[in-house]
């Protein structure tokens, strides 16, 4: 593929690369957990008790979907905590959904899988374009007090605990800070915005994430002065592709930035 912009990327040949490299070749994304196939599933166990847990790719028909399920199903009951199982639009059979929701999965909030080539979004990422408004400052987070400021903009963007998410990140910091990028937006010292990026090496993909900016602050062009900072990062290291799992908050800017949509993707998760 020699696509360099979102109007000549091939969606086909890009989401198929997404799926072998992103979800089919998946490493552990947490010290100690293990990714092992079973069958037509491929799932991640393992790790600390923070660590996520669940199905990452699957290829079933209606004939192997429900004995698919009750075996992650039974998985979930034996490790004892929340089990996600990562559905995606294009995933058969087609009704694989339903027959996660007759297992007794719960799904959450469908969002929109999003890619862009990073040098195609070069253009805005250019240092001159897409700044952050006057009187705010971007602080790269690389200590445990950075971590906080991710966190704190989390629980009030999203109006949730993010217990988890801080001691996801802090291993992360601890044990493989070279493929985790985050940063702040600072207002008088307050964040006010911030953001992650997951790079995943030998995949050509590195994935936006967290995403998050406090109500009074939106629409001053912090969010896609973001995306345009970790463009360069992704670009500078190496990566093709920027992915994104995105709300239908963010799906309306990230297609005027450049991004196209290439599937749907709905958790499932299952608690013990």
């Amino acid at each position: 593929m020699t696509e360099t912009n979102h109007a000549e990327m091939n969606h086909a040949e890009v989401l198929a690369l997404f799926d072998r490299r992103m979800r089919l070749e998946a490493a552990p994304d947490s010290p100690g957990a293990v990714v092992e196939r079973v069958g037509d599933v491929l799932r991640q166990t393992g790790g600390g008790p923070d660590a996520w847990t669940g199905v990452l790719w699957s290829d079933l028909t209606e004939d192997t979907a429900d004995a698919a399920i009750a075996e992650q199903a039974a998985c979930a009951v034996e490790v004892g905590r929340e089990f996600e199982w990562k559905l995606y639009g294009h995933d058969g059979p087609a009704d694989l959904g339903d027959r996660l929701l007759a297992a007794g999965f719960e799904p959450e909030p469908t969002e929109a899988l999003m890619v862009a080539p990073a040098a195609g979004l070069l253009a805005d990422a250019a240092p001159g374009n897409a700044a952050l408004p006057e009187g705010l400052r971007l602080r790269q987070v690389v200590d445990p007090a950075g971590v906080e400021l991710v966190v704190q903009v989390h629980s009030r963007v999203f109006g949730s605990s993010a217990d988890r998410l801080r001691e996801r990140l802090l291993a992360r910091l601890e044990n493989d800070p070279d493929t985790l990028s985050m940063v702040v937006v600072l207002a008088d010292g307050e964040p006010v915005c911030a953001a992650r990026m997951e790079l995943y090496p030998g995949t050509g993909f590195a994935g936006l994430w967290g995403g998050g900016t406090l109500p009074a602050w939106r629409g001053k062009g912090i969010y896609r002065a973001l995306v345009a900072h970790r463009a360069r990062e992704a670009a500078a290291a190496g990566y093709r592709y920027l992915q994104v799992d995105a709300s239908d908050m963010s799906r309306p800017i990230l297609e005027r930035l450049g991004f196209a949509v290439l599937s749907s993707t709905t958790p499932y998760l299952l608690v013990p």
